[in-house]
């Protein structure tokens, strides 16, 4: 027969799944790469984080995944990334200013850690650099930066979602992006570093643009493109 100790237990039990059940459906999504069949085959870099925090992360690169590298931050280097957020942002639109510093910042730490660091925009002009990544590594990467923001309580304006794609079944060439969404109209926006060298603010643009086929034009600067 049950005892009163059995069901102060019960009690405890019901109260920590009430209590932490919301925090992980309203979290970000689970990470995962994608992959060629080659990779996913090799189980010596087939582990990813996929729910990171700056003390225990996985990026990728060399072209789809290709290469997986387990990462941490110090004190030191996420004070640098917390610093861009000090000033509690009046809007979503200067939240999103923050966010593109942000990704920015977290580029050139990890480049130096991964050998990344040369990464050039798109994919011809870094053809053959050691560290290169195209799109895929791009979006997941993005997404893990904009995870460990999430985690960490820096966002207040967005919520972080699934790495999306466009081009699959559309006629238009296969592209990655990260995506965040606005809380106060529930826009949802691509945030795209692909475009731009390492270490460049990723362009942030409303997700319906993007999946028409939105790049940036000829002349477009970094800052006018951000809110087409």
């Amino acid at each position: 027969m049950p005892t009163r100790r059995d069901y102060r237990r019960i009690i405890i039990l019901l109260v920590l799944l009430f209590t932490i059940l919301p925090v992980v459906a309203d979290g970000p999504p689970a990470i995962t790469p994608i992959r060629n069949v080659r990779d996913i085959l090799d189980t010596r870099t087939n582990t990813f984080v996929m729910h990171p925090t700056y003390t225990d992360f996985s990026v990728c690169y060399g072209n789809t995944c290709r290469f997986i590298a387990a990462l941490s931050l110090d004190q030191e280097e996420w004070n640098r990334i917390r610093a861009v957020f000090r000033a509690v942002a009046a809007s979503p639109a200067e939240e999103r200013e923050q966010i593109r510093a942000a990704v920015a910042e977290l580029e050139k730490i990890i480049g130096d850690k991964t050998g990344s660091a040369a990464d050039r925009g798109e994919n011809f002009d870094g053809l053959g650099l050691q560290g290169q990544m195209d799109c895929v590594d791009e979006a997941t990467n993005t997404t893990v930066y904009l995870t460990i923001m999430q985690m960490d309580n820096l966002l207040r304006w967005h919520t972080v979602e699934a790495r999306t794609s466009r081009g699959i079944g559309s006629m238009q060439v296969p592209h990655f992006t990260a995506v965040i969404r606005d809380q106060n109209d529930d826009m949802r926006y691509a945030v795209d570093s692909w475009f731009l060298d390492n270490g460049e603010p990723p362009f942030i643009v409303p997700l319906p643009v993007w999946e028409k086929g939105w790049r940036p034009q000829a002349g477009d600067s970094i800052a006018a493109a951000k809110n087409k």
